[in-house]
């Protein structure tokens, strides 16, 4: 009888957990609501936006699109700099790379870059050394690990993220910049650290905006904006793509944190 009374008691808590379990994920799954009125703001381009905060309330606008894989150009680097400074390849973001002297399309990309100030200007030929330098089979393990997108990097060491063969979604570029808020991804805190403040964009009493743009250069026809805000209050984790450029992509997310009252002018 004694026996039946734990093994009835073992039951019962197991099943208690099993509910709680399917209570919070339905609860999570609710929380997720469609934005509206951001049409006007795309000005007729199509795209999708993610925002969510830590406590699991999400705002989706385009839920198909949120869904489906595109390239992610500079967004890339994010990803880029983390595998670059846990493979030491990079010691560290001040590390300087010497301009090769070749005229690029940006004025500001023509001269040395340290790791930072590659993030900052989103000076491309810093990061495609660095992936040189990472190599092939030190990447692909990394893509594996991070389970970023499709993983693939067969369209070159240097070019795979540009328009060729890596692709993503909005929804697995959020859930790769929430670990990284939490800390949660497998690098090294200090260098998960180290990303986030390279990212910062705006500091305000009241906010501070950590991001990364990324933009289909070949055409202009694909932009993202990936990133953070920690306010006051809480913070947000937010992802857009559009057929567009990244600054477009980025006038968007201040405007819906705008809109939602995350940024107050």
């Amino acid at each position: 009888m004694r026996k039946f009374r734990i093994g009835f008691i073992v039951l019962l808590a197991l099943l208690l957990v099993f509910t709680m379990g399917q209570t919070g994920a339905e609860a999570k799954e609710h929380k997720e609501k469609e934005l509206h009125d951001v049409e006007k703001l795309l000005k007729g381009k199509d795209g999708t936006i993610i925002l969510r905060n830590l406590k699991g309330k999400t705002f989706v606008y385009n839920q198909e699109r949120s869904k489906e894989r595109f390239t992610p150009e500079s967004t890339f680097k994010v990803p880029n700099a983390l595998i670059g400074l846990q493979t030491s390849t990079i010691r560290d973001e001040y590390e300087v790379k010497r301009w090769d002297g070749t005229i690029r399309e940006f004025e500001n990309w023509n001269r040395d870059h340290t790791l930072a100030s590659g993030m900052k200007h989103s000076v491309i030929w810093y990061y495609q050394d660095m992936a040189r330098d990472i190599g092939k089979k030190q990447m692909q393990h990394y893509m594996n690990l991070l389970d970023y997108g499709n993983q693939d990097i067969s369209g070159g060491i240097d070019t795979f993220w540009l328009d060729s063969s890596l692709k993503i979604t909005a929804r697995e570029q959020i859930d790769f910049i929430e670990k990284l808020v939490k800390e949660q991804l497998p690098f090294a805190e200090k260098y998960q650290k180290t990303v986030k403040r390279m990212m910062i964009k705006d500091e305000q009493d009241e906010y501070t905006l950590h991001g990364k743009t990324g933009t289909r250069l070949s055409d202009l026809g694909l932009g993202w904006y990936i990133g953070f805000i920690k306010t006051t209050k809480e913070k947000w984790v937010f992802a857009t793509n559009i057929d567009g450029t990244g600054s477009e992509a980025k006038n968007v997310i201040l405007a819906v944190l705008k809109q939602k009252d995350i940024i107050r002018e």
